[in-house]
Order: C-alpha cells, then sequence, then structure tokens
C-alpha cells in the first residue's frame, strides 16, 4: 500500500544521485499528504516544515519528528492538544499520575523533575527522550523543534502537512479506546483548554472566509480565461 509513505528519502543522493537531478530527486522526496509534495521548485526541501498534528499517534510523530530534526531539519509542530494516545483516558491519567510523584530525592523544590501538563511540551519532552539531548548534537536538534498548542501566526498562513506513517487511522486499530493529548493534559493541570478553543474557532472562522474568497477569485479566472480562449 502506498498510504505507508516515506517521509523525505534524500538518503539516495549518497548512492550517486546529483542534488540538481529534480527527476529523480522527485521519486525519491515523498509528499507528506496527498496533495502536497515537498519538493521545492529548485530542488530543494523547504527551510521549516509545519506539521499538522491532529489525529496523529503521540509515539509515532515523535519518532519521525526526532529522526528528521537530528537530520537537520526545521520542524514546527502545531495543535498539539490534537494528538491521540492509544489507551483510554482513566489508564493515561493514571499513567501520568503515577509519573508525576516521581520527584528529587533531596531536593525536589530546585532539583527537578520537571513535570509539564501543556501538551506542546508533553509532546516536546516525548521527542526529547528519543534524542541524545545531552550531547551537543542532539541539544542543537531540540533547538531545531518547536510545538505549540492551536495554529499561531504565522503558521496559519502556511501549507500545514501530516505523517502518513503516523495518522491514527492507519496506525491505530480499529475498535481501540484512545483518548487525546489535549484532555490527558486538562485532567493533570492544564487550564488553558478553552482560551485555545476560543482562539481555534476564530481561526476557523477566518480561514473559512478566506477560502469562500479564493473560490470566488478562482472561479472568475477560470471564467475569463474560457472567455479569451
Amino acid at each position: 500500500c502506498e498510504m505507508r509513505t516515506r517521509m523525505w528519502r534524500v538518503q539516495g543522493l549518497k548512492a550517486g544521485l546529483q542534488a540538481n537531478d529534480t527527476s529523480q530527486l522527485a521519486a525519491l522526496v515523498q509528499p507528506l499528504s496527498g496533495h502536497y509534495s515537498l519538493l521545492a521548485a529548485a530542488g530543494k526541501m523547504p527551510k521549516t516544515v509545519v506539521i499538522d498534528a491532529r489525529a496523529h499517534m503521540l509515539g509515532r510523530l515523535a519518532s519521525v519528528v526526532a529522526k528528521q530534526i537530528l537530520s537537520g531539519y526545521q520542524i514546527v509542530v502545531v495543535r498539539c492538544e490534537e494528538i491521540s494516545i492509544s489507551g483510554g483516558l482513566v489508564r493515561q491519567k493514571m499513567k501520568y499520575e503515577r509519573f508525576l510523584r516521581k520527584k528529587h530525592n533531596t531536593n525536589p523544590t530546585r532539583a527537578g523533575v520537571w513535570h509539564y501538563r501543556a501538551p506542546s511540551r508533553i509532546f516536546w519532552r516525548t521527542v526529547r527522550g528519543m534524542v541524545p539531548h545531552k550531547t551537543p548534537r542532539g541539544a542543537a536538534a531540540l533547538e531545531r523543534l518547536k510545538c505549540f498548542e492551536g495554529v499561531p501566526p504565522p503558521y496559519d498562513k502556511v501549507k500545514r502537512l501530516v505523517v502518513p506513517d503516523a495518522l491514527q487511522v492507519l496506525r491505530l486499530q480499529h475498535g481501540h479506546r484512545f483518548c487525546k493529548l489535549g484532555q490527558l493534559a486538562q485532567s493533570v493541570g492544564w487550564k488553558h483548554q478553552d482560551a485555545v478553543a476560543e482562539l481555534e474557532a476564530k481561526r476557523k472562522t477566518k480561514a473559512a472566509a478566506f477560502y469562500q474568497q479564493k473560490k470566488q477569485a478562482l472561479a472568475l479566472r477560470a471564467k475569463a480565461a474560457a472567455q479569451v480562449a
């Protein structure tokens, strides 16, 4: 099945491909979604890749992101509160509460362990666990990762991609229980879910109005082109 799309297989360049051969490079660089290709006009990867994390599995998405930031790419992950976790909310809350009880033995108020409640920070820490973050290479890789709740500017006007290898519809067994990272975060102390939901509603309303104007403009352009022809 071609849905198991590989993410940016540029390692084929090491096998002897020339960087300016865009026809061969296009066969290697797979799109992250069915309607957008990462291959730029000049045959180069975009400087920053924005991933819409909605309906992605937490661990699988984190593993893909960890590999790409270690490869040198700038990754921005938005809508972290919509990430899916396999297992019901009650089970996941019990696991996270056990994690919250872990603390430093001698000086817990100053020496950690730091427990994040925001979905973006939970995802960031998941990626950190897959990166050698105590080495200069791993620390530099984490600097190339940004995570957000919702879709803040300027990423609301940027094409957002998905990772097919991490999509819930392809990876989670049918009928299996799951919960959203935002629900888990709210149950353990995150206090900004309502604010994020309000901002997202405003963004979606504005985006819908823009899309309608764009469709009207495209229809007028097509009509004009037909009259000229």
